[in-house]
Order: structure tokens, then sequence, then C-alpha cells
């Protein structure tokens, strides 16, 4: 168990705040209050309002009509590929993998480390406060031609390449929920049930107030073996996780990857436990089978973009009542980690793609990136927005600060007009962690020296 951050959490009184509390109409709160005040005790929401505060016992924080809102969800990330943005800038999904995902196939453990953590501050830089992680597998990575590994497993890396992950994360102070690979190309079901045992483990032996959940990373769209699919799901029954898996997210031997959505339909994967990943490629069946189960959806608007994959039909799954929540994917693949660049590409892609600006609102892709993502992960109960009884992780941004004028439209303003410039604060259990530049713990600084003096190595043609 990691012991190198002590867990903090503080208690004050927020006022004259720009107030989006992102809470869910069956609440009873308001959306958004002009001039609201939160109430924060040992890191928990215990009350808001409107206008003068009822209690006035606390240290306070003037927000002085700076927004306050919640700290980002980001529902589908890896961490450990904040050294290696730029790479294969040109390439498709596969081949960009090929560059990028190699790098960490003779990683050390230290590297893998520093690797993570720089990840996950870069994260908290940007005021994403809670992350669905995806580890580096222990089975190194092998390349992919044209849906197909071209190598069969062969051998796994120890479980300190998976737990050193796991500490990284905590270490930073971000929430954090756990995926593991089950790898199950290599070995005997009971030796990959051993192997996921001792990640969930190690997950629940730490703060749960950071260390949320454990979970599957699907494996299927990387599998050369049917039985993966079954493995995952006697995983996700035994320890009670949920599983998301990448599928469907590029148009690169389409018809290969579409034949595997019946290794997860037939193995009883589909349900409120299972999420896809990307989903950018599905048939009208497929999203009506989703649907028909309560299988949710994570989606990666700007990595969708950058690596050419496609524009995910979010009216279309909407409509068949699909939840989805949002992630920032790869630092690799979004190079940078921006909730808000995130959520325009998102939004500008869709309404694009449909030609009709009222396909998908600024308030709906917000929340997609905070309650609804959280939602999906099933942590919704403890992140996602402000309300009594959740942890108090929050964003504090300046929209003055350059000056983005007058708020008519105060939600509509905050999803299109700030950004990372506006961000002067970012809290996680009401603990102010980055000044929305720099994390605020000793630890950033060394992250960073290490991820330069000895990071992860990518392919040479990647370099060039």
């Amino acid at each position: 168990m990691s012991e190198h951050t002590p867990r903090r959490t503080s208690s004050l009184l927020i006022a004259h705040a720009r107030l989006i509390t992102g809470a869910p109409p069956e609440s009873g709160l308001p959306y958004y209050l002009d001039d609201g005040w939160v109430r924060i005790e040992h890191g928990i929401v215990t009350e808001l309002g409107e206008g003068t505060p009822v209690h006035g016992d606390l240290p306070l924080l003037d927000a002085a009509g700076r927004f306050v809102a919640p700290g980002f969800v980001s529902s589908h990330s890896h961490l450990w590929t904040s050294g290696l943005r730029g790479l294969a800038a040109d390439d498709q999904l596969y081949d960009w993998a090929n560059v990028v995902m190699s790098a960490a196939r003779e990683a050390t453990l230290d590297q893998i480390y520093w690797a993570t953590l720089h990840g996950a501050f870069d994260f908290l830089n940007a005021g994403v406060t809670t992350a669905f992680d995806f580890t580096d597998p222990r089975e190194p990575w092998a390349d992919m031609i044209d849906g197909h590994r071209t190598e069969p497993g062969t051998h796994l890396r120890p479980l300190e390449h998976i737990l050193r992950q796991i500490d990284a994360k905590y270490d930073a102070g971000i929430r954090f929920v756990n995926a593991t690979r089950p790898d199950s190309d290599i070995g005997t079901f009971a030796e990959i049930r051993e192997r996921f045992r001792a990640t969930v483990e190690h997950v629940l032996g730490l703060d749960r107030r950071y260390a949320l959940a454990a979970a599957v990373m699907g494996g299927v769209q990387w599998a050369e073996n049917r039985d993966a699919a079954r493995h995952e799901v006697a995983l996700m029954r035994e320890f009670g996780v949920i599983n998301q898996a990448h599928f469907l997210e590029t148009s690169v031997a389409l018809a290969r990857q579409r034949a595997k959505f019946d290794w997860y339909d037939s193995a009883g994967a589909l349900g409120p436990d299972f999420i896809f990943g990307h989903f950018v490629h599905p048939t009208p069946e497929f999203i009506a089978r989703t649907a028909a189960t309560g299988a949710r959806m994570s989606w990666q608007a700007a990595a969708n973009g950058r690596l050419g994959s496609g524009v995910a039909d979010i009216p279309a799954l909407e409509r068949a009542g699909i939840e989805i929540g949002m992630g920032l994917d790869d630092q690799a693949c979004s190079d940078l980690a921006d909730p808000w660049q995130n959520m325009r590409i998102g939004a500008y892609s869709v309404r694009a793609s449909t030609q009709d600006p009222t396909a998908i609102s600024m308030r709906r892709v917000l929340e997609m990136h905070t309650l609804g993502s959280a939602r999906i992960l099933g942590i919704d109960d403890r992140v996602g927005s402000l309300e009594p009884g959740k942890f108090a992780d929050f964003v504090l941004v300046d929209p003055t600060a350059p000056d983005v004028g007058p708020l008519w439209r105060p939600v509509d303003a905050y999803v299109l007009s700030c950004g990372l410039r506006n961000l002067v604060g970012v809290y996680v259990g009401g603990t102010m962690i980055s000044d929305g530049r720099r994390a605020l713990s000793p630890l950033a600084a060394e992250a960073s020296r290490r991820l330069r003096l000895d990071g992860l190595a990518p392919a040479t043609r990647a370099a060039v």
C-alpha cells in the first residue's frame, strides 16, 4: 500500500459563487444559482443555497462571481500515457497504438509509476477530479494489423506493474476507478482469476474515499480467444465490479470488430454494469440490444477526432435510451487533457454531422462529463455534482481572467467560452490541490523531472 500522500479534507464556506450544482431534476435542487453558497464539512457538501449563507462559522472562500462547478469525471482514461503526446499524429487507431502502446513494453516499475503519477496530476490540473483509469496490462503490447494481433501472448510482467499504477493515482490524490485487463490469452481461468483478485484487493486496501472501485478492462477487441468474454463476465459477477471494453472505435477491420459483439452478448456481459468505450460504429441492432440490456457508453469525442475514428451518433444512442458519459482517453491521443475542449469537440462534431444545432446542448455535454460519467461508472452517489452528502470536489473558474464578457446564459458560457485559461483552482474534498496551472503536491514536480529524465520511450519511427 502506498503511504506517500496523506489524505486531507477541509471544511469551508463558499460564498458569492456562480454555482453550477450539476444536480439532477429529481434532487429538487437548482442546476444553477447566480449567487450561490456551499457549506463543506470535512470534505463533504452539507448545505447549499442562494444569497446570504445560513451559517458563517467556517473559513470563507469568497468566489466573488467566479464559477464554482463540479470537478470533471473522465469515464475513460489511460493515465500512464501522459509522457507520449504528439506521437503518430497522422495514424489511425491500430497504427497509433502500435507506436504508443509499445512504449511500455520494457517499462521498469519506476517508469510506469512516474508516468502514471504525471498523468494523474495532469488531469487534476485540468479540473478532472475523478478518473476511470485503464492500467497498462501485465501482458506487453502486441502489434495489431487489420484488427488482428501479430503475435500471441507469451508472458506477463510482474503484478507490481499494475500495483505501481494504482499507487501512483492514489499518491496524486485523484479519485479513481481502477480497471485491470484479465489478459485472457495467457493461463487458465484459475490463474486469470488469481491475477485479477490481487489487483482488486490492492484497490480495496486503500482509502476508499479515493480508490472508489475496481473494474474489468474489457479486452475482447484485442483478444484472439473467444473465452475472453466469458472470463470477464465471471470476474464481474464474482467480484461485483463493472466492465468497460474498448469497442467499435475505428472503421478499420469493422466486420471483424462487429463479429465480436456476440462474444459479449452470448456471454451475458451486457447490462447496467457493462460500458462500451467509444462505440462509434454500432449497427442499429447493436444499439437496440445495448439499450434493452441497460448497458452504457463512454464517449471520447476529442480522441475519436484526433485518430480519425469517426463521429458517434449520440442523438441516436440517446433516443434509444443509452446512458452516456464522457472521457478524455489517453493523453497520447487527446494530447491536451482539457475537458472543455472535449465537450466542445463533442458538441460541434455532433451538430456538424447532423447539421442540427439542437442535436445536443451545452448543458447536456457538461452533464455527460460530470454526473453522466459518474452514473455510468456507478459512483454518482459520491461524485459528479455538488449535492449534500457528496464529496466536495469542484473547480473555481474565473470568467474575467481573461474576460469572456457578459454572461447572458451562464451555463452555456461556461462550456462555450471558458476553459483551462480561466481555471484558477481545483479542489478535492474541499482542499485546493491545484491552482489550475500546477498541482500543489511536491510529487508533481518530481513526476515531471522523472518523466523527462527516464520516461517511457516510443517506437523509433514515431519520434521522427
